[in-house]
């Protein structure tokens, strides 16, 4: 019988929480995907794992068993899978850094240039990540280090460096009627169809809706979902629906058929460099975070506008 680490990954952050609604936040999972990984836990071990009622999710017997054996696992598995990838990017003399589409900027090739000068023959390897894999690779030990739209999951499990922060705006079919306002209210915004991010990814998802700016009796309506930007832009540009983006896209991802709309009422978003807390000591991770500091404090688009 094979167990996935993913599923234990669920069922500690079950175990912890207590709560399948903020288990699920912690995760970025919806809430209906976690207790399907849940139950596919329990049909494979043959126990109930949890009781649930009104108050929560308490451990059963067997829970309680799996609870103290099961994050150590998943350490031991995380810290052979890292440090086996390291090695050998580390003999190829590559950094492999993730990334999602908006929080690669201006000061990115600024950033592998000053790279280049702190550790020459060392090669920068970017990787894109679709918008389901909101960590761009870093939860799964496929890079060293990602620039990542904050928050992502688990980011209190990560060293992060905010590198900076920019408003969002509305992104609109160019023939909507508001696409010709110079700013908009979110409240107007309420009753529009929006193109959303795979709800997998649960509060990533939340958040570019802006859910925490709208009350509870006005969720989103989703138009279409997409996990890519060329995806996304076409939704768009065909009508069917509207977005929230970084005020950057609107210079990264202009295309006849869109507008970009600054928006009041949304919180700003931020960009940060993350890695994991076992390189802290590691002085390519160190010099490649040096490296974005640096490149973002010398680029004033950047650092004013976002990535």
């Amino acid at each position: 019988m094979d167990v996935d680490s993913r599923l234990l990954r669920s069922f500690v952050a079950v175990a912890e929480e207590g709560n399948l609604t903020r288990a699920a936040e912690r995760l970025f999972l919806s809430q209906p995907a976690l207790t399907k990984q849940i139950k596919q836990l329990e049909q494979l071990l043959g126990v109930r794992l949890f009781t649930r009622s009104r108050s929560g999710m308490a451990l059963t017997g067997p829970g309680h068993a799996l609870a103290e054996r099961a994050p150590g696992v998943l350490a031991a598995v995380d810290t052979a899978v890292r440090e086996t990838r390291s090695a050998g990017r580390a003999e190829a003399r590559v950094l492999r850094v993730g990334f999602l589409a908006s929080a690669a900027n201006e000061a990115t090739q600024d950033i592998v240039a000053d790279f280049g000068r702190r550790r020459p023959g060392l090669r920068v390897e970017l990787r894109q990540a679709a918008w389901s894999n909101p960590t761009a690779g870093l939860a799964d030990g496929e890079v060293d280090a990602a620039l990542l739209r904050l928050p992502f999951p688990g980011q209190d499990t990560y060293r992060v460096e905010v590198l900076l922060t920019e408003e969002r705006m509305a992104v609109l079919p160019s023939g909507h009627a508001l696409a010709g306002r110079e700013r908009l209210d979110f409240p107007e915004l309420w009753d529009e169809p929006f193109i959303a991010a795979p709800p997998t990814t649960g509060p990533f998802c939340d958040y570019w809706l802006a859910a925490e700016a709208r009350p509870a009796d006005r969720p989103a309506k989703i138009g279409a979902v997409t996990d890519q930007p060329d995806e996304w832009l076409s939704a768009i540009a065909n009508g069917y629906g509207i977005a929230l983006a970084p005020a950057s896209a609107a210079r990264f991802y202009a295309r006849p058929g869109v507008t970009y709309v600054p928006v009041d009422g949304v919180a700003p978003t931020s960009v940060g460099v993350a890695w994991a807390p076992a390189d802290d000591e590691n002085p390519v991770v160190r010099d490649f975070v040096r490296s974005c500091l640096r490149a973002v404090a010398r680029s004033p688009e950047a650092r004013t506008s976002g990535p």
